[in-house]
């Protein structure tokens, strides 16, 4: 791994494992109530180095991982965090050459983690301010050249989807069940959409449009973290978790000439001529 250079963005790590996100600039210092570090003393060392501020205190710097990025970096909207994102991917089957139309873009903490599979995304946005959010963190994280398989646009996705033939269709947005006719009609045969809402109303509306259509395999959860405190023999969980932050609505899409047929079991279509 090459050394530090400057534009890179870092992790400092104090004593107490609080993170701080760090763009290195030659001249600059990053300062605390503990002192400053000078840039100077993290560009061209390793990965690991420990650096000592002007008052004693200690960091360790590291390159930001995709979830320290996520949880620190500047926002526009509220992002999804990481415990719901890696699930969103496995759900949605997010691998490279997928073609996913997104929409709610928000700070682009989604859109990173796709483009990191290796998907490629059709994006709609409502807010300009969002959107150039999304697309100012995606270049810092992963770099300009992902920005070619990011097509953005200031679009209403309730409006309509232009484009077809998708593999995926996944939804961050107050009413998804309004997008779910869209998705119908852009969807290839096979293909995933996946719904992030808040609460189960939103869950419950956006069930309710799917079970009209044909979409089969529907099914709604919710990731819950819990970590653990492990010191020696002291073993338990910790005190505090990350419960409820979204519910995830996921459905395969059978294709429009499949026909819903009202008497058949739930998830069940018929097929023409049947």
């Amino acid at each position: 791994m090459r050394p530090f250079e400057y534009g890179d963005k870092v992790v400092l790590l104090d004593s107490k494992l609080r993170r701080y996100l760090v763009t290195l600039v030659e001249g600059a210092e990053f300062h605390t109530h503990v002192g400053f570090v000078a840039h100077g003393d993290i560009a061209g060392r390793s990965e690991g180095v420990q650096v000592v501020s002007t008052r004693g205190a200690k960091y360790r710097v590291l390159r930001p991982s995709l979830e320290d990025f996520v949880l620190q970096m500047p926002r526009g909207a509220q992002v999804i965090y990481p415990k719901d994102l890696a699930p969103i991917c496995m759900l949605a089957d997010i691998g490279p050459g997928v073609r996913v139309f997104e929409t709610g873009l928000g700070s682009g903490a989604l859109s990173m983690t796709m483009l990191r599979y290796g998907a490629e995304i059709l994006g709609y946005e409502i807010r300009e301010d969002f959107l150039n959010r999304a697309r100012t963190n995606v270049r810092e994280f992963l770099g300009a050249p992902a920005l070619d398989r990011y097509d953005t646009h200031l679009r209403d996705a309730y409006e309509g989807i232009d484009a077809t033939d998708l593999d995926r269709v996944v939804l961050d947005l107050p009413e998804p069940w309004r997008v779910v006719p869209h998705a119908e009609a852009s969807l290839r045969p096979g293909g995933v959409l996946l719904a992030y809402t808040p609460s189960i109303t939103q869950a419950v509306r956006t069930r309710e449009a799917l079970d009209r259509g044909c979409w089969v395999e529907r099914r709604t959860l919710e990731v819950l973290h819990r970590g653990w405190y492990i010191e020696g023999q002291a073993v338990r969980p910790d005190h505090r978790m990350v419960a409820h932050t979204a519910f995830l609505t996921v459905a395969r899409f059978l294709g429009s000439d499949e026909i819903p047929d009202p008497n058949a079991a739930v998830g069940e279509v018929t097929a023409p001529g049947d």
